[in-house]
């Protein structure tokens, strides 16, 4: 059903289960690109209005969207699930369009769902059977470093950053938020062009190389006739950091989450997967001041290595997935385990 209405985080397993292959990835991480241009008018705006107000504002969305959502359909391969073909037919060719053929589509949604609900329950249990780990492995694990690789504290905490540094609260969050935009948007042309793998290696390779640079200016700080490079520095490096994240890490593991769990256990693998990213990014909100209490060049120094971890992790546990259809994703990594 419409999990979109329970938790904003599904939309993309939304997405990703109604658009062809083809444009899959465009569509999916457009709702980033929305949270980013949202993001960032909160940024700018926030400078100069109450966060009551602000929360306020933030509310007008929400209601648009609970009466939005009552238009849009369901998705074609829940209704197949839950047996209801006639429907499933039917919003298929209408998403799809008049003249398409759905046929070919159809039957491999209905072999997959074959292939993977036989003897299966919904118990959230089946999730740790042992054809998941490999999908379990990535969605939580890419979560899991996101939130630990520091971003999640410095979107939080950047104007204890900019203060520290000795740069204008204000500038700085100018700065940040207007480079976020574009770079998302350069993220969501590229997805079904140069592939996920690649944007993620790219985007999680430059958060280690900003991190480990702001690392540097914080130590430069320390030292007599070189503090006046701190400034500079940090603000380099953290516009670069906002680039970098929102080219890829912000936006694709929540794509490639939408895309490798199968339907009989996609909702328990939502949930368990946005489950640890809160999770994480409270642990990260909470512990990033006191972490910048002990010391600011090695906070960021920290996040760095993490992130090093994660473009090995990326390297040797993520799979490409452009250009594939869901069905085609989900055997290949449950086979590829097995083997």
């Amino acid at each position: 059903m419409i999990t979109a209405f329970f938790n904003p985080k599904q939309v993309p397993v939304y997405i990703a289960e109604i658009t062809t292959k083809d444009l899959r990835g465009v569509f999916t991480a457009f709702t980033h690109l929305m949270n980013t241009c949202g993001f960032s008018l909160v940024y700018m705006v926030g400078n100069d209005i109450s966060w009551r107000t602000l929360a306020l504002v933030g509310a007008i969305p929400c209601l648009l969207q609970i009466l939005t959502l009552f238009f849009i359909p369901e998705s074609p391969r829940w209704l197949v699930k839950v047996g209801r073909e006639k429907e499933f037919e039917t919003t298929l060719q209408r998403l799809r369009g008049e003249i398409f053929d759905i046929s070919q589509e159809a039957a491999d949604i209905r072999d997959n769902l074959e292939t993977f609900h036989q003897g299966s329950g919904a118990r959230f249990s089946e999730l740790f059977q042992r054809r998941y780990a490999n999908s379990l492995i990535i969605g939580v694990g890419l979560m899991f470093l996101q939130q630990l690789a520091g971003v999640s504290g410095m979107a939080y905490y950047a104007a204890s950053i900019f203060e520290k540094a000795g740069i204008s609260t204000s500038l700085g969050s100018t700065i940040v938020s207007i480079t976020a935009i574009p770079a998302t948007v350069v993220g969501v042309l590229l997805m079904d062009k140069a592939g996920r793998r690649p944007l993620l290696l790219f985007s999680v390779a430059g958060l280690c190389i900003c991190f480990f640079v702001m690392g540097l200016a914080f130590c430069f700080q320390e030292i007599p006739r070189m503090e006046e490079l701190t400034s500079i520095l940090v603000l380099v490096s953290l516009v670069g950091a906002s680039v970098a994240n929102s080219v890829g890490m912000s936006g694709i593991p929540w794509v490639i989450m939408s895309e490798i769990f199968p339907m009989n256990v996609k909702a328990a693998a939502g949930s368990l997967v946005t489950f640890v990213c809160w999770s994480c990014s409270w642990v990260m909100t909470y512990t990033f001041n006191f972490m910048m209490e002990w010391s600011s060049a090695g906070t960021f120094f920290i996040f760095s290595g993490v992130n090093l971890a994660t473009v090995i992790f990326i390297a040797k546990m993520v799979p490409e997935t452009k250009g594939r259809t869901l069905e085609e994703i989900q055997s290949t990594i449950s086979t590829s385990f097995l083997l």
